[in-house]
């Protein structure tokens, strides 16, 4: 009796480190959890609307319906100062697809025919030759999915290419395994045809099985089978919706504004589905009214908004969101039907309406849920940030101009952007700090963010001396880019 009492407490420490040892290994082993967090890769859903107003949320707009994109805010963080890289789209996605400013990867100007906006419908021999078919991203560009090879992710791109049609340019060729999707910059959401140009590839090969369907369901079905086929390794889903950007045909009625489903349209019924008389390539026409335009607008964001529940609940269902992270935001300000309020301005212009957009991002095992915030950030920081949550190095020879922000997004530090550049032909501007400065065919400007977020007080003449070293800012960038390694297709090299 007495042996026993000397003996049991040892041999009960022994059965308890046991029975620890056993929960630890077993916890290791369970997905979800920190430590198999850290032993898996996240998976990547980069989600990207075109042409969405700043204001365009549900969370923050009541006449818009978005319980989706109202659940990543809620669960995610709501950014308020994130800015995209140009104030239109082919720039801004290559610039965040590769982490570097438009001037320094070579696509800092369009790539996109000027004469479908007179009116002219392109014969295929015409447009073979055209430079929306012939013009396309740097070839020595490294691409965010093919960095991510390294980790072992299997990418795929549905919906809005943009940059490049040719085969050598198309996304198979810059790191995804799958695409499915239209090539240039914007098309009929039921044709798929750009100006009567038929646009829809399958992998690199043009397609016109599922004309008649619209879009949006499309690429919502592409990436449900997505998820579905490689939900158990780590796989990089990227989802740039053509919507609620205007339909690209050549009928002014089309034309005139974005094109959603009935079943959507239904949703508001306080808009009018109309037209009214205006002009269009310098004629009298029959265009979208001004409710139309919105009503189209605001169904075609609801619609895309059920595409991004479907990946959503998809990640729920495989257990698998911890273990993602979703990113959402506007691939420049907004246009068409859009509200940018607060904000001057809107798509194409390098005010905040043309270049700062609403984003979110939810990543659980990191960021609060629910969380707003104020800092400066842009989407030059997609890349590092997805490359350090991938454990991936980016390539010693590739210059990135952006940091990994998830500490900043965490609200675990300040964000360490202070300054940013945009250049569009004569459309110049930089921030540095809370100070905006701008310069283009109307004048120079000069803005206190911190307290004129819709730059309605010019300081240009109040404060010469903030204007001197906003413009020393801008030339010292400039000059950067000049000096940097030229890449095509506009430079002269």
């Amino acid at each position: 009796m007495s042996t026993c009492r000397r003996h049991c407490p040892s041999i009960a420490r022994v059965g308890v480190m046991a029975v620890l040892l056993m929960l630890l290994l077993a916890g290791l082993a369970l997905p979800g959890t920190a430590a198999g967090a850290e032993a898996d890769p996240p998976n990547i859903v980069l989600i990207v609307s075109d042409d969405q107003g700043y204001n365009d949320l549900g969370v923050l707009n009541d006449e818009l319906i978005s319980p989706n994109l109202d659940r990543l805010a809620n669960e995610g963080v709501r950014l308020t100062n994130f800015y995209v890289a140009w104030p239109a789209c082919t720039p801004s996605r290559g610039a965040f697809l590769t982490g570097r400013y438009p001037q320094r990867n070579g696509i800092y100007d369009m790539i996109r025919n000027e004469a479908p906006d007179y009116g002219l419908e392109y014969k295929p021999d015409d447009y073979d030759v055209t430079w929306e078919r012939i013009g396309g991203m740097d070839t020595r560009e490294v691409l965010l999915p093919r960095m991510l090879q390294q980790a072992g992710y299997r990418s795929a791109i549905f919906g809005k290419w943009d940059l490049g049609i040719h085969r050598r340019y198309l996304p198979l060729q810059r790191g995804w395994d799958e695409f499915y999707g239209f090539v240039n910059t914007g098309i009929d959401y039921f044709t798929h045809e750009r100006y009567g140009v038929p646009s829809m590839y399958s992998g690199n090969a043009p397609t016109e099985q599922d004309k008649g369907t619209y879009c949006t369901d499309l690429f919502r079905r592409e990436a449900v089978r997505f998820v579905r086929e490689n939900h158990d390794r780590p796989f990089f889903l990227y989802l740039p919706f053509n919507a609620p950007h205007g339909a690209s045909n050549l009928d002014p009625k089309i034309r005139s504004a974005a094109q959603a489903p009935e079943r959507y349209k239904k949703m508001y019924p306080h808009l009018e589905d109309s037209f009214t008389t205006g002009k269009r390539y310098g004629k009298p026409a029959q265009v979208a009214s001004r409710s139309k335009r919105k009503l189209e607008y605001l169904a075609s964001i609801t619609c895309m908004d059920d595409a991004i529940g479907a990946v959503l609940e998809l990640l729920d269902e495989y257990d698998l969101t911890d273990n993602t992270i979703v990113v959402f935001f506007s691939d420049n300000g907004g246009s068409g039907g859009a509200d940018n309020s607060p904000l001057r301005a809107g798509k194409g212009r390098v005010f905040e309406g043309g270049i700062r957009v609403c984003a979110i991002v939810r990543y659980p095992p990191r960021i609060p849920a629910g969380s707003v915030s104020d800092e400066f950030l842009t989407s030059l920081e997609l890349v590092p940030t997805l490359l350090n949550l991938a454990g991936v190095e980016p390539p010693e020879d590739v210059i990135l101009d952006g940091f990994d922000m998830l500490p900043v997004l965490a609200g675990e530090s300040p964000s360490e952007r202070q300054t940013m550049f945009w250049k569009r032909r004569q459309k110049e501007a930089a921030r540095v700090g809370d100070w905006k400065w701008v310069r283009n065919e109307s004048g120079e400007f000069l803005f206190n963010l911190a307290d004129d977020v819709a730059e309605k007080k010019n300081l240009i003449d109040e404060r010469p001396e903030v204007a001197g070293r906003m413009r020393d800012h801008f030339r010292h960038w400039q000059a950067e880019m000049d000096a940097a390694e030229p890449r095509g297709p506009f430079r002269d090299f």
